[in-house]
């Protein structure tokens, strides 16, 4: 019962994560520890699990698909795209300056946490770090503007979960990118079951074809992919820089301004520039607690337990 409430709020934070664009539920599951554990449940969806349950049973099903640990994540991602997210996509709205400070931070130390988890370095994989950094600031630029049709929005679904397995790589934002986001928010609020439909199949599609994948990734280049992993996350930062100002976008099909490229500034500049209030301590007071609340989440959580496996690792040269 105690993993399964410490394993429903991880899963809550990966919602409230993934509801701003700019950050990743990926990154909140690295930090917890169960970002590993998490992607091989996921490839554990297949015609394995058939084989399983016609010659085993249910309660063999139940252990192979890992379910004491999916449904109370599930429960923690769906409780709180409900109800957390609301308030979350409200903070944007109201207070977008101190909500981007507080993942600032977040995020900045996610890359320590998931950093100082990389054992066997070699100078070769800093080209998977470079790799993982161009990626993560060149992917929304990738994804040209949609219209809201059901095949763009099952397109979407399968992007934006294929990214949330990504830290460092928001969902959110590629949707925000594709004019999606206010369309799939809106949808997920109202309780558009046609929407809800088309975007969970996309989302199905992703998660079964991505998770393995990363899985087949962790198994044979551990180190290069964790180090892949940072190169996501610390590309993601300059999205949510705090005092920045949108100098080109884009209009999406429901006429919301799709970021294309932002001006970033100091905290004097970004005030004498837009004549908005900088909140310097209050921003540099909550990037401080997303930074403590990352880093006593890592050192409780510690590694994956489920990694050791995968720790094994076959690198290759």
């Amino acid at each position: 019962m105690k993993r399964a409430l410490s394993v429903f709020f991880k899963g809550a934070g990966m919602g409230a994560a993934d509801a701003v664009p700019g950050v990743s539920g990926g990154t909140i599951a690295f930090v917890t520890g169960i970002y590993e554990e998490l992607i091989e449940t996921i490839k554990r969806f297949g015609p394995s699990a058939i084989g399983v349950w016609r010659q085993q049973g249910v309660k063999a099903l139940w252990q192979h698909l890992n379910l004491a640990f999916l449904l109370p994540l599930a429960a923690g991602i769906l409780a709180s795209l409900i109800s957390v997210a609301h308030l979350v996509t409200w903070l944007m709205e109201a207070q977008p300056l101190l909500l981007n400070a507080f993942f600032f931070g977040l995020v900045v130390c996610s890359g320590v946490v998931v950093a100082r988890r990389i054992t066997g370095f070699r100078v070769g994989y800093l080209v998977w770090l470079v790799l993982g950094l161009v990626l993560a600031s060149q992917l929304p630029s990738l994804l040209p503007a949609g219209t809201d049709a059901p095949w763009v929005i099952v397109a979407g679904g399968g992007i934006a979960i294929s990214a949330m397995l990504l830290p460092g790589v928001s969902g959110s934002f590629l949707l925000l990118t594709m004019g999606l986001y206010g369309t799939v928010m809106t949808g997920i609020k109202s309780f558009d079951l046609t929407l809800i439909l088309l975007f969970g199949s996309g989302c199905a599609i992703g998660l079964f074809t991505f998770s393995r994948v990363l899985s087949w990734l962790f198994r044979h280049h551990h180190t290069a992919t964790l180090m892949l992993l940072v190169g996501f996350i610390l590309g993601s930062l300059p999205v949510l820089w705090p005092w920045r100002t949108i100098t080109d976008y884009r209009l999406g099909p429901k006429g919301e301004q799709v970021p294309l490229d932002y001006q970033f500034m100091m905290p004097e500049t970004y005030t004498s520039v837009t004549g908005e209030p900088a909140q310097l301590w209050a921003a540099l007071a909550l990037m401080l607690a997303g930074i403590l609340l990352v880093w006593f989440a890592g050192e409780r959580s510690g590694p994956d337990d489920s990694s050791s496996d995968s720790r094994k690792e076959q690198e290759h040269a």
